[in-house]
């Protein structure tokens, strides 16, 4: 006696079939990132574990007062050169997506154009009669959430009898089937997989929307603090993601063997664009800094100056009351001081005289100054930063001491404004340096503290080492060139080059495409930069991004 629950095992082949395919579909939908690609995915996989000829998807839009439907994703293999384009329709009963996505039901028409009179929507037969297509089976169903939200609509036209058919307005009774309860099953089983899918997949969209902003934000708040460097980061950037594709197109040398992925190209992105964030613990003075003396350290030695010249005035004219009291005969005032040429007025001309040339001497002393304040801008390795009569004259401003209101003698310039008047190159001293050079350490800690996915958990340490050197010259670890990432090999050429012909640094002049070229190979020279890189920097003209051109005549203007 054959066993009631004996089933044909052909029935079970085919029951079978579509759930391991279902579980496949499955994994296949979880791994995917891009939401067209993802959508593209469901309806591919839908149509074919149903045979169906055509079908489309369609997502919820609640952005507005007014949710509406917006038609996504659509194919069709009977009419494979239909482009059907991206649009909105309003969400209401009246249409088959409309009443799914508002009830939460699913709609199984064996044939379309033949509904009940008392249902309240209709087919839209704008497809069939613009591209001579007939639609009869239909299966409509909703894209659940996790929470039994209908997130959008999965809609299957056309269940036909053998999977090559190509359907006809005059074939279609006889190449199509109704959708069976147990496909009707299957696809609503696929249909909030797609959901969660489409879910995950807006949320980790909402995730990099979220760090985007964050990143711009945190570039925003570093040019706020740092206006002199204004537009780096997002130059530096660019520079970056150009160069690591072209890195992709080499066959040959050492970079053959280097390949960046869409996700390895985002990580660099991202680690130039806040590869200088750690400046927000740099002192603001310091980032600011355009002489080597601060403006207000500039102010009060101009006051002294002032005071200096006071005092000298006061001392002079004090000393000509003095010598008026006491070299004059009161008795014979008139008859003195109307003899020309008298001792006592020769002797007045002499305190003139040392005034003056006192007042000179300080004004010299100020235009020396004030000339030595501007920070030395020139790029080559060895230059005198100052002549020998300069540097007599500053020995001697140094020296140089005023009495001040309180009666006291003090220098002109005090030992510390004097070192910084002393910087050879630029305008920051070593300890204003150090705290500059800490901004990569303070990149990093902050860096560090973020939880980054598996795909940019390298993002601290690119942007960390973008001062590193190869021969180890660099700061702040002193690496060698095994140590420091390809990435942030990238990252320090398109940073050096940025830094040469940037035009908003005050402590520099701005350098030509020509002349910028030609320091990086000198850096490649020292064994300080990749040779390769740099070269295929200056082949590409990766530069050209940002709109420079190479030309001798730039270079020449310069």
């Amino acid at each position: 006696m054959p066993c009631e629950n004996h089933k044909d095992p052909q029935e079970s082949t085919q029951r079978v079939e579509p759930i391991e395919q279902l579980l496949a579909i499955g994994t296949a939908l979880s791994s995917s990132q891009n939401l067209g690609e993802l959508l593209s995915l469901i309806l591919s996989k839908s149509r074919e574990i149903t045979y169906s000829d055509a079908g489309s998807v369609y997502l919820i839009d609640q952005s507005d007062a007014v949710p509406k439907l917006l038609f996504k994703a659509a194919q069709n293999a009977s009419q494979p050169n239909a482009d059907l384009k991206e649009f909105a329709m309003p969400l209401s009963h009246k249409s088959l997506a409309g009443y799914v996505a508002l009830t939460g039901k699913s709609l199984n028409l064996p044939d379309a154009y033949n509904l009940p009179s008392d249902v309240p929507y209709d087919l839209d037969d704008s497809f069939d009669r613009d591209f001579s297509y007939r639609t009869r089976s239909v299966l409509v169903l909703p894209m659940q959430d996790q929470y039994g939200e209908v997130i959008g609509v999965l809609q299957l036209i056309n269940r036909k009898v053998e999977p090559d058919a190509v359907i006809t307005p005059e074939n279609v009774t006889k190449v199509t089937q109704p959708y069976s309860e147990w496909e009707e099953r299957i696809v609503r089983s696929l249909a909030s997989q797609a959901a969660i899918s489409i879910e995950r997949n807006n949320l980790q969209e909402s995730i990099e929307n979220l760090f985007e902003s964050f990143v711009k934000a945190s570039v925003e708040l570093i040019e706020m603090r740092d206006p002199t460097t204004s537009g780096h980061s997002e130059r530096v950037a660019e520079l970056v993601v150009c160069l690591s594709k072209e890195v992709n197109l080499v066959t040959a040398g050492s970079l053959r063997s280097i390949y960046f992925g869409d996700r390895q190209i985002k990580e660099i992105h991202y680690a130039a664009l806040l590869h200088d964030f750690g400046k927000v613990c740099v002192p603001e003075a310091i980032l600011r800094k355009q002489k080597k003396l601060y403006p207000e350290q500039l102010e009060i030695v101009r006051h002294r100056f002032a005071i200096a010249q006071r005092t000298l005035e006061m001392e002079v004219a004090q000393a000509k009351f003095k010598h008026l009291l006491g070299s004059l005969d009161h008795r014979h005032l008139t008859d003195v001081t109307s003899e020309i040429g008298c001792p006592y007025c020769q002797e007045q001309q002499k305190f003139d005289t040392h005034l003056a040339q006192a007042i000179d001497k300080l004004t010299r002393f100020w235009e020396l100054l004030l000339d030595v304040n501007e920070p030395e801008t020139r790029e080559t390795d060895e230059f005198q930063a100052f002549s020998e009569e300069a540097l007599a004259q500053l020995t001697e401003l140094s020296k140089y001491t005023y009495r001040d209101i309180d009666g006291q003698l003090k220098p002109l310039v005090s030992l510390e404004e004097m070192t910084q008047l002393m910087v050879p190159r630029g305008n920051l001293t070593p300890e204003e340096r150090l705290e500059i050079e800490a901004h990569v350490t303070h990149t990093y800690k902050f860096l560090q503290r973020i939880p980054w996915t598996k795909h940019f958990k390298n993002l601290p340490l690119i942007a960390y080492r973008h001062h590193e050197k190869l021969d180890g010259s660099g700061y702040p670890q002193g690496l060698t060139h095994e140590d420091i990432p390809i990435q942030t090999q990238i990252l320090t050429i398109a940073d050096i080059y940025d830094a040469l012909t940037a035009s908003d640094r005050p402590y520099k002049r701005r350098l030509s495409v020509e002349t910028s070229l030609q320091i990086l190979r000198q850096e490649v020279n020292k064994n300080k930069i990749n040779s390769d890189l740099v070269e295929l920097f200056a082949q590409r003209q990766v530069f050209g991004i940002l709109g420079h051109t190479f030309t001798v005549e730039e270079d020449s203007a310069a």
